[in-house]
């Protein structure tokens, strides 16, 4: 790096009248004593403090993070974390030697914290100590009323805390908060707080936002449950967590349902047991589970539901019992590929679902009952089951249920089918629902089912634009399911513009996806096998056949049928000239799977195949009648621009 002389100097002592901080959407402006760095001046300084310009990712997050741009925090941590030997450097890079979570606040910055609140006054003390209780900002109603303290009483000691530059100030009074200048302050008065007064301060915080909020009380849910959690009164936290999740639930905002369901757990299992908790935690734990597999964690799934199964049984509480079927279905078919059971079990959620009248089974045991048929290739019933949640949304007027459930409907029953006009008309209404909702969850699927529906129509650049979209609101989400299918179809879609390297990686990524996630072995497997067709096309021919021949006779799932014996049939096309009738015959048994399972845009291709293997032979009669079949079947299905791919192949074969 560079040396600059007085450069140490320049970025520590750099002037900085104000600084614009944002909350809320709102920006103010404020002056500023610990002058503030940006993010590219902060990281020159630790450049320059640490010698090198080579920092990993990781490190300079946690310094930015930790520090917030504050010179003296800058040094002063990077000192310490060399003390307690946090950072190493290595290979000339700096990185982290230990688990971030080992990281504590340095001893010297929370000395020179301490120092500045122990000079105040004990109310003044006390005022600070309550706020950081509160939140990093908090609201001068609640402050007021937590304290206690007469109006003037409490400016006055507020007043300090600015002058002291402790706090700052935002809003007109008296609608104002106050906030604390850096994050590390107000972690360490709050942890300087003794337990049994922090935990009365928690309380007596929960109280106040009821009495002073109770008009829009749902916009403290979360805060609630976790001042009455810290409290130890954990029948409000389980009932704050409760209502949580189901405000996030309604907003599709899914993994802070299952946070606050977790937390709601968490909460009745401290309370004594009585015939009212055990309702209460099964109530609790299968809302966890109907969370989980909304996000298709159908493995965490069970494991939420698997302690109470038996006590909702003995107690034959029936509201949850359709619900508890219906997540054992989707582990049946998602996890263990079982379809049989699979099917049983939604059967017996519906037909409970329809004595108490409850909407949540009927919307996703039809859902998931659809999904598993279509999988399963009876396409006709699955489009019964997978309109049933379109109609329900509709009637109710959840915009992000209608897109999700669009989304299923298209991809499920219209494209898999070869619908393919149909499924691109319905893929395209979910993306604009789920713009219109505004969720990344109904985002995450729509996109992905219309990226796939574009490539299904031939319309290869445009699906690669939805599907990497989808990949960011899936990545958001933490969905890993319609993660894996959006990587699948960018994986196709570069095999047929020709960037193998690119195909292979999103195969794999698609294949990590769900075994990590614990589902779907069988694509696993067809993603293994698609990864193994990508490299073979790539010319990378150390291929082991055998282990692909084993994958394919693990394949449960007769959708994947056709895909799997065709990618086998062009691997052993492509990867000599020793196993051409081999290749045959896996090509014709893609060809009688799809014909058998009814996959008509899988058929199309199949034949586009046996075409090239006849042409290969130097048969160009029936490399011309096959390919001439998979034209007349891909118009059939609307896949516009495989049928000019092909009718381009098919002119050059004279």
């Amino acid at each position: 790096m560079e040396s600059i002389p007085g450069a140490r100097v320049l970025l520590i002592f750099t002037y900085r009248p104000e600084f614009v901080h944002t909350w809320g959407g709102r920006s103010y402006h404020n002056q500023i004593t610990l002058n503030r760095l940006s993010n590219r001046e902060s990281l020159f300084m630790v450049a320059h403090l640490l010698g090198t310009q080579e920092i990993d990712k990781d490190l300079e997050k946690l310094i930015l993070e930790k520090t917030e741009g504050v010179p003296f925090f800058i040094e002063e941590l990077l000192k310490s974390l060399k003390d307690l030997r946090i950072i190493e450097r290595k290979d000339g890079k700096y990185q982290l030697a230990k688990d971030v979570q080992s990281v504590s606040i340095p001893s010297t910055i929370q000395d020179m914290i301490m120092a500045r609140v122990d000079s105040l006054p004990d109310a003044s003390r006390t005022v600070l100590q309550t706020g950081s209780v509160i939140e990093r900002e908090f609201p001068y109603d609640l402050i007021k009323r937590v304290t206690g303290l007469p109006e003037q009483q409490l400016l006055t000691h507020l007043s300090a805390l600015k002058d002291s530059e402790l706090l700052y100030e935002r809003g007109i009074y008296p609608q104002t908060s106050y906030i604390f200048r850096h994050a590390l302050t107000r972690e360490v008065v709050y942890d300087a707080i003794l337990a049994r007064k922090k935990k009365e301060l928690h309380a007596q915080i929960g109280t106040g936002i009821e009495d002073l909020y109770k008009e829009n009380l749902a916009e403290y849910y979360g805060v609630l449950a976790e001042h009455f959690f810290i409290s130890e009164n954990y029948g409000q936290a389980a009932e704050y967590s409760r209502m949580a999740g189901r405000k996030a639930e309604k907003g599709a905002s899914l993994p802070d349902a299952i946070a606050h369901a977790r937390k709601r757990i968490a909460c009745l299992e401290k309370i004594p047991m009585t015939d009212e908790r055990q309702k209460k935690i099964i109530d609790a734990r299968t809302a966890l589970g109907l969370y989980l597999v909304q996000l298709n964690y159908q493995f965490e799934a069970k494991e939420a539901i698997d302690p109470i199964i038996d006590l909702a049984i003995k107690q034959d509480y029936k509201k949850r019992l359709c619900q508890i079927r219906t997540i054992l279905a989707t582990y049946h078919y998602y996890v263990e590929e079982d379809f049989a059971a699979a099917f049983q079990a939604f059967e017996e959620a519906l037909k409970i679902s329809e004595e108490v009248k409850d909407i949540v089974t009927s919307v996703l045991a039809s859902n998931f009952f659809g999904i598993a048929l279509a999988y399963n290739c009876e396409f006709e019933r699955a489009t019964r089951y997978l309109q049933r949640p379109v109609d329900i949304n509709i009637a109710r007027k959840v915009l992000w249920g209608i897109a999700g459930a669009k989304g299923n409907l298209a991809y499920h029953c219209y494209l898999y089918p070869g619908r393919i006009d149909l499924g691109f008309q319905t893929s395209a209404e979910a993306v604009r629902i789920a713009e219109e909702s505004g969720d990344i969850y109904s985002k995450g699927i729509a996109y992905t089912v219309h990226g796939n529906s574009c490539y299904w129509k031939g319309f290869w650049e445009e699906a690669e634009k939805y599907l990497l979209k989808a990949l960011e609101f899936c990545e958001r989400l933490h969905e890993e399911l319609y993660k894996s299918i959006a990587h699948t179809g960018l994986a196709m879609i570069y095999f047929e513009m020709g960037d193998f390297v690119k195909s292979k990686d999103h195969h794999e990524k698609a294949g990590w996806l769900a075994e990590h996630n614990r589902v779907f072995p069988s694509w696993v497997g067809w993603q293994k096998i698609g990864a193994a067709r990508s490299r073979v096309m790539n010319n990378e021919k150390d291929v082991d056949l055998e282990s692909l021949y084993v994958l394919s006779g693990n394949n449960k799932v007769k959708a994947a049928e056709g895909w799997i014996s065709g990618y086998i049939g062009e691997i052993l096309l492509n990867i000599d000239d020793r196993h051409a009738s081999e290749a045959e015959n896996w090509i014709q048994k893609a060809i009688e799977a799809d014909q058998r399972n009814g996959m008509r845009f899988n058929l199309g291709n199949d034949y586009a195949l046996y075409a090239e293997f006849f042409k290969r032979k130097g048969d160009r009669l029936k490399a011309r009648e096959n390919l001439g079949r998979a034209i007349e079947i891909l118009k059939e299905c609307g896949a516009d621009g495989w049928v000019s791919k092909y009718e381009k192949e098919l002119a050059l074969i004279s």
